[in-house]
């Protein structure tokens, strides 16, 4: 059985809107185990009350911090110290980092080299830095879109009509690519590693793809061009041929047309 992660969840609340709880909590329980929940800033503030219910009904600690300086984000470095306060414990096996602010970009790449998965979360204008620095990177607001697009489209249906889409879970959604990603990069990206890492009859798998997909762009993800499996994505380009393991149906393996 596969260990579960253990993670901190560290969300910077002057950066972040409070709409995007749910997503933010969904996505870091998807990883894994989250043992730490805190959020960060000045809640004496009158912009940090969207987030004082959303705090309560889901049990994040809010951790106070007073601005000392005009100019300086204290909220930043409080977060900062204890990120690393907790990687010296030595109990953690990854950390979620939500912010859009760039100042986070030593912290992550910090937390990787102590061989931490870190998962990033912003919206769209986060700087590429940030981003680059994370294992994996998630656009808040593409999420948030998609999903408010599904629940329309659900709430527009009639029962019948409904109940079909439910039983049809691989249907795609509308496109939304994110910023400083494009289906044209990532088609060229496919070629190479197809072309490098394949075996000798020209086969790669499904998982050796989305490993190096991973590696090369942290924030792609299937959901921001509208698909829910990388297969289906990958199809929809018209580059591979798929084929599915005779032993294991599951297991799916790509082969590059030769055009």
């Amino acid at each position: 059985m596969e260990k579960e992660m253990k993670l901190a969840v560290l969300i910077d609340a002057e950066n972040i809107s409070s709409k995007y709880v749910e997503i933010i909590l969904g996505e870091s329980a998807a990883l894994g185990n989250v043992i730490y929940k805190r959020i960060y800033g000045n809640w004496t503030t009158p912009q940090m009350g969207s987030w004082k219910d959303v705090i309560l009904e889901n049990a994040i600690q809010p951790v106070q911090q007073y601005n000392n300086a005009s100019g300086k984000n204290a909220s930043d470095s409080s977060l900062i110290i204890d990120a690393m306060d907790l990687l010296f414990l030595n109990k953690l096996d990854g950390f979620v980092i939500v912010s859009s602010d760039s100042d986070f970009t030593r912290l992550a790449a910090r937390l990787r080299e102590s061989e931490m998965f870190v998962l990033g979360m912003g919206v769209q204008n986060t700087p590429r830095s940030f981003i680059s620095a994370c294992s994996k990177f998630a656009y808040l607001d593409v999420l948030y879109a998609a999903e408010h697009d599904k629940k329309a489209e659900k709430s527009s249906q009639k029962p019948e009509k409904a109940e079909r889409a439910a039983q049809k879970p691989e249907k795609t959604e509308k496109v939304r690519p994110a910023s400083g990603i494009n289906k044209k990069t990532i088609q060229r990206a496919l070629r190479e590693f197809a072309l490098e890492k394949s075996d000798d009859d020209g086969w790669i798998s499904a998982g050796q793809l989305a490993s190096l997909l991973d590696r090369k762009y942290p924030d792609f993800d299937v959901r921001n061009f509208g698909y829910k499996k990388l297969y289906l994505f990958v199809e929809s380009l018209g580059l591979f041929d798929l084929r599915r393991d005779e032993r294991d149906p599951s297991k799916l393996f790509f082969k590059l047309r030769q055009l």
